[in-house]
């Protein structure tokens, strides 16, 4: 904590008063102060950093005199400020303001503003990669007294000039909204309030977004008005037509969405955006849907908890090389593909990658692992903050291009040259191309060899000034080199191994010892220490600091001099941005099919190309299926299973099975191998062939949502009325216990209900693994359920066992064809060291609650009988009664005779009186 920066403000009352005087922003925004090299943060705000970053409460200060009076506040330095911003933008899905005084001591301004969906001011702050594009949408709704709801929504990832509008009908529950927010892969949303109205509707639309993990900005009905849309767009957009003429204009609430959206991220307020944008039309049939409930259950991305790489499918599959590719594969996981024809390019690419290591390992190891965030560098240009190196950067890229050719032209094999030639060869032929001129322009205009010194610099030749004032650079840095020389000498240390002339951020040119050397100076007054780090002392001489302050001066004068050259040749690279995204946009799509491959080869056992069936059509049968995550677990040795869904004869499979024995793992994985499959990936199986599902549904774990008032069950029939009236007989429905949060009887009849609607009315594919065993009846009633069973082996339980043997139960984790017809609660009681009194006690309870129920079924006789028992009593029985109609159809008995001649049949019949079912029925 020592390195926490001191409370220092000038005018502590004066910036009380400012902060007291400022708006409230509500629980989901945090203010930050800059103060140059550290920042602050205050009241609230700082009791949330405090408890956030810090952990504890006792790093707050007062700002004032008194405590009572004063204001909390807290110090982060930078780095604490940076992990704090990623932290609150990327979990905590807060909005961010940060405030700076650039002169006078009251002067703060508003300078930056971020939030999860637009971190557009703070990517430097943030730095390096983050998962997945920051997108942020706008919605609005028209909600009529009917069943169906029209939304309109408008969406665009910041760092992108575009934007995607939608408008589409959906049920009561928003299924396809949801589904949209996880295909976009929404980071925060702009919902409409309506002061004073408490709107059901939207009541509903925020549950979803929060349910999906998404941040809400509330934003008034007014910013959702069409009055300026026109010509804010006019103003936006590339296309040259007048804005009202294009098609999407159409869409009303979209527009409204979209308005919201243009003034949420303030586009027009940036005179470089002008004519930039362009506008389109997302489909959402275009890939399959997901919602919030399959992508839990599929693990697809990392959850807060997550340690290991391998819990997610991105985790797992993530070998890509470069910041652009990640975010494509984020992109792709939750945009599976619907086309057959698409998915098939995507396989055929892998299929080359894995096929040809050399190929994939070449990708890897020289090309993609030096390439830069494209799109980020194309942004540092259009927002005019880029510099000498990032024209150097862009450089560096093209003049890798002709190696990716090189390696890619290489590949003889026709089968797979055409789709390489296809999918890359050809685009990056064309974009080097396009490239060519600005890598001469770099060429003859930037200092190449300055580059080893880390300078980036415009050449002397370029001007006479420049020429001049580098001639003295030269002669000054031949001169530092003398006195190192004359140092190292002198001190008697090895030049480079022991003794360096380094050019540090702070002291400039100076020179370092390591730390066990470094005792050579002590004594000395003819050397100056400047800083003691980890990589050692830093130190100077007084002829090196006069060489290093005219240095210094003479840089200054060369940057001055040559800046604008610089910006012209920087003018002259934003230019290529457009060609530069593209070429983005060609690298991603490479990284992430060569890290598909990557997977595919390097699985425990290797991965497969699924056969693809068109929609509809075809059955989905896989061989020795694994689930990819679960595999790559340390000490597993997972057991492979065969699954098989055929439309009419096993389109719905009940698994039972005792508790931990893999029924979760089991359907899940299936959903895992149809994603996968669909995004064009291999997948983990001996063999495969899958038909192409339009959606996943999941009702998987208690996801418990207490704190938002929502209980275990009422979440579990949330989701599953989210299935019921999304799924069409081209989905796949994966359901993990249903109906366990309510009573037996209650829970058992619901999921009879549920299955047998699915079953009846939606007809599609679906798995459910369940604990009421009765439910395996469908079986007996629909041709298309199929029962399955994980296995256990149980020891104790033969002729010789006694009563207080312990049973052994050992999991195989194999899935067979037929019924469990048992449950193994108690054993996983048992599992985790309950005592074994309470065991003891359980095992009792059961057997007594089962005698119990097989007496009330049998009218308190305790007698057990069989179906076949039952099936042969009740023949029997019909046999007497038939025999007894015949001899009293005659009317002329009376009452008591009818009733002594059923009893002179029953008894002269010894097989009916010995049958089980007819005695509990007699005793009735």
């Amino acid at each position: 904590m020592s390195s926490r920066p001191e409370l220092k403000v000038d005018d502590e009352h004066g910036f009380i008063r400012f902060f007291k005087s400022l708006p409230d922003l509500g629980p989901d925004a945090i203010r930050i102060f800059d103060r140059g090299d550290w920042y602050t943060a205050h009241g609230e705000d700082a009791n949330f950093i405090a408890r956030t970053v810090y952990k504890t409460t006792s790093v707050v200060r007062q700002l004032g005199k008194s405590d009572h009076t004063g204001l909390p506040s807290v110090t982060m330095t930078m780095t604490v400020f940076r992990q704090f911003l990623r932290e609150a933008l990327f979990k905590l899905g807060k909005r961010v303001e940060i405030w700076a005084s650039n002169s006078g001591r009251m002067n703060w301004k508003l300078v930056k503003q971020a939030s999860p969906g637009n971190l557009q001011d703070v990517e430097d702050d943030i730095g390096g990669q983050f998962e997945g594009a920051p997108v942020i949408l706008a919605v609005k709704i028209l909600a009529k007294a009917t069943e169906a709801r029209t939304v309109g929504v408008c969406f665009a990832d910041a760092s992108v000039r575009e934007l995607g509008v939608s408008e589409f009908m959906d049920n009561d529950l928003y299924s396809h909204f949801e589904a949209l927010l996880i295909q976009l892969g929404v980071k925060e949303c702009l919902i409409q309030i309506d002061k004073g109205e408490k709107d059901p509707e939207l009541a509903k639309l925020r549950q979803i977004i929060d349910n999906c993990g998404i941040a809400i900005s509330e934003r008034s009905a007014g910013e959702f008005g069409i009055k300026d849309i026109d010509q804010d767009l006019a103003r936006l957009l590339k296309d040259e037509r007048s804005a009202s003429t294009l098609p999407q204009t159409e869409l009303k609430l979209a527009m409204g969405s979209a308005a919201a959206l243009i003034k949420y991220l303030g586009v027009l307020h940036d005179p470089s955006n002008f004519g930039q944008y362009q506008l389109y039309q997302h489909d959402l049939a275009q890939f399959m849907k997901l919602d919030a409930a399959a992508l839990k259950a599929l693990n697809l991305m990392p959850g807060a908890r997550d340690g290991a790489k391998n819990m997610s499918l991105y985790g797992l599959l993530n070998h890509c090389k470069t910041p652009v590719g990640s975010r494509l594969l984020a992109q792709w996981l939750k945009q599976p593909l619907m086309n057959k024809d698409e998915i098939e390019k995507r396989q055929q690419l892998v299929e080359t990658f894995v096929n040809d290591t050399e190929l994939r390992q070449t990708m890897q190891e020289e090309h993609l692992r030096s390439i830069p965030d494209l799109y980020r560098l194309s942004k540092r240009f259009q927002r005019k903050k880029a510099t000498l190196e990032d024209v150097v950067r862009a450089y560096q890229v093209i003049i890798r291009l002709p190696g990716f050719l090189g390696t890619l032209e290489g590949v003889m094999d026709e089968t797979y040259r055409d789709p390489l030639d296809e999918a890359y060869t050809n685009k990056l032929r064309e974009l080097s191309d396009a490239l060519v001129k600005l890598q001469e322009m770099v060429e003859t205009t930037i200092d190449l060899d300055a580059l080893d010194n880390h300078e980036f610099i415009i050449k002397p030749e370029f001007d006479d000034s420049l020429r001049i004032i580098r001639k003295k650079l030269d002669r000054l840095r031949a001169d530092m080199n003398s006195e190192f020389a004359d140092a190292a000498n002198d001190l008697g240390q090895e030049r480079e191994k022991k003794i360096f002339l380094e050019n540090h951020k702070v002291h400039g040119w100076c020179m370092r010892l390591t730390r066990t050397e470094a005792g050579c100076i002590r004594n000395s007054s003819k050397y100056q220490e400047c800083s003691t780090q980890k990589n050692g002392v830093y130190f100077t001489t007084r002829t090196l600091l006069a060489h290093r302050r005219e240095f210094d001066q003479l840089s200054q004068n060369y940057n001055r001099t040559q800046s604008s050259l610089a910006s012209e040749v920087i003018g002259v690279a934003a230019s290529y941005c457009p060609v530069i995204e593209r070429l983005a946009g060609v690298l991603a799509h490479l990284d992430v099919i060569v890290s598909f491959a990557h997977c595919s080869v390097h699985a425990p056992t290797s991965y497969v190309r699924p056969k693809m069936h068109p929609r509809g059509k075809g059955q989905t049968v896989l061989t020795e299926a694994r689930h990819p995550c679960m595999e790559m677990q340390d000490d597993v040795q997972f057991i492979t299973n065969d699954v098989t869904l055929k439309p009419g004869s096993s389109s719905f499979l009940i698994i039972t099975g005792p508790n931990m024995g893999g029924k979760s793992t089991y359907i899940r994985q299936i959903g895992v191998v149809a994603l996968m499959a669909q995004i064009g990936c291999f997948v983990p199986c001996a063999a495969a062939e899958l038909t192409i599902f339009d959606c996943i549904l999941a009702r998987v774990g208690a996801s418990d949502s207490q704190l938002k008032g929502v209980s275990t069950f009422m979440a579990e029939m949330l989701e599953t009325a989210n299935i019921l009236k999304s799924a069409t007989a081209e989905s796949l429905i994966i359901i993990d216990e249903l109906g366990r949060g309510t009573s037996t009887y209650d829970g058992f009849g619901l999921a009879w209900a549920i299955s047998e609607h699915i079953i009846k009315e939606i007809g599609c594919s679906a798995l459910f693994a369940t604990h009421f065993h009765e439910l395996t009846a469908l079986a007996e009633q629909y041709p298309q359920v199929r029962n399955l069973h994980v296995t256990a082996h149980i020891s104790g339980t033969g002729a010789k066992a006694k009563d207080d043997d312990k049973r052994e139960v050992t999991l195989l984790y194999k899935v067979e064809d037929g019924i469990c017809d048992q449950s193994f609660g108690i054993h996983v009681a048992e599992l985790v060291r309950f005592p074994d009194k309470v065991v003891r006690m359980a095992k009792r309870k059961a057997d007594e609650l089962e005698d119990f129920t097989v007496k009330h079924e049998a009218g308190g006789l305790g007698v057990k009988y069989s179906k076949e028992d039952v099936e042969e009593g009740s023949a029997l029985l019909k046999e007497v009664l038939v025999k007894w109609k015949d001899e009293v159809k005659s009317g002329e008995m009376s009452k008591d005779e009818m009733v002594a001649k059923i009893r002179e049949l029953v008894k002269g019949n010894d097989k009916l009186l010995a049958n089980p079912f007819f005695q509990s029925v007699k005793a009735l």
